[in-house]
């Protein structure tokens, strides 16, 4: 009964706004159409202003003066381009769900009440689904079962495309890096006004000439996921080989070769921490045009093999050097020629 009047209670209020609106629509109706001139003609008014901006003598002096920064800044950016084109950015699988593919999972329950489920993922080799336990102790031990259940093996083979990987990672991250900050630094010798950065920060780069590139680092994402077989529960953790694990991992993989007295075993492991050894080493300075970042601030250095791994070379420091963008562009390029 308390049910029926709750009903008959909201219904009657329905009707009451209905009637008012009706009553009163030619008021409502000027004041929204009032609302959108106002928001229309400010509209109006901020993209007069913008063009205003752009064909300004201050804004094209200025672009003129930067134009060859901004040409070196789409350099880089089609650099990006082909260090993305080129890097192996994928490392191991499962075989849990393998074979997934070949057929159609239906649920056809027929209960009077189901709730939503969730529902195990096979259709990607990386996604491991297992256990509750072994959820949770890659949780707390991350490195170990991404190698024991992605098909990771302590060889010198993976050893080595996981650093190849690393180094793939790391030059993306580097070079998109320093797109950014390129970019910060155009806007801001810019200086435009605050509504150009806040509604046409796009429109401003291409008045500028700038090539945004639309690429981001594909960091490969290793997940173990547990589901219950009613789907009520589900837990998952999931690992990232982003530039701190991938260094994690080189340095688990080595303890567990060992083989040091090897003349291969002797080399060092390309970490993180070897890059910035050789680029100290350097002096910052690339070692062929004798450019270096104090000279230009923006410089995106990277560490090269002189001889290539692909060629035999050694992952050693005295086989190592640091060089700019540009020069191992040019070199990685005759190589591939070659």
């Amino acid at each position: 009964m308390v049910q029926i009047f709750a009903v008959l209670i909201v219904v009657a209020l329905i009707l009451v706004a209905v009637s008012w609106v009706a009553a009163n629509w030619i008021p409502i109706a000027a004041v929204i159409a009032v609302g959108l001139g106002t928001w229309g003609l400010a509209l109006l008014i901020r993209h007069i202003r913008m063009m205003r901006y752009f064909a300004s003598d201050e804004f094209l002096a200025h672009k003129t003066a930067i134009a060859s920064f901004v040409a070196e800044h789409n350099e880089l950016a089609r650099y990006v381009d082909e260090i993305r084109g080129r890097g192996t950015f994928a490392l191991g699988w499962s075989v849990s769900g393998a074979q997934a593919h070949l057929a159609a999972f239906q649920n056809t329950s027929r209960h009077k009440y189901r709730r939503d489920r969730n529902i195990a993922s096979y259709q990607t080799p990386f996604v491991h689904n297992c256990s509750l336990q072994v959820v949770r102790n890659a949780s707390t031990d991350p490195i170990k079962y991404v190698m024991k259940y992605f098909n990771i093996k302590a060889t010198e083979t993976d050893l080595a495309n996981v650093e190849d990987l690393g180094d793939g990672i790391v030059r993306l991250e580097d070079a998109i890096t320093n797109l950014w900050q390129r970019e910060a630094s155009i806007t801001q010798s810019f200086n435009p006004p605050k509504f150009i950065v806040k509604h046409y920060a796009d429109e401003f780069m291409k008045h500028v000439g700038v090539v945004l590139s639309p690429i981001m680092v594909p960091y490969p994402v290793y997940m173990f996921e547990y589901v219950s077989a009613g789907g009520n529960s589900s837990q998952r953790t999931t690992v990232t080989l982003d530039r701190e694990t991938i260094d994690a991992m080189i340095w688990t993989m080595s303890e567990k070769i060992k083989f040091r007295k090897s003349v291969a075993g002797q080399r060092a492991l390309m970490t993180s921490q070897l890059r910035t050894m050789i680029k100290e080493r350097d002096n910052y300075t690339c070692r062929y045009c004798s450019i270096s970042l104090v000279a230009e601030p923006h410089l995106l250095l990277e560490v090269d093999h002189i001889v290539p791994v692909s060629r035999g070379g050694l992952t050693a420091p005295d086989n190592l050097q640091t060089l700019c963008w540009r020069c191992n562009r040019t070199k990685s390029n005759k190589i591939i020629a070659g």
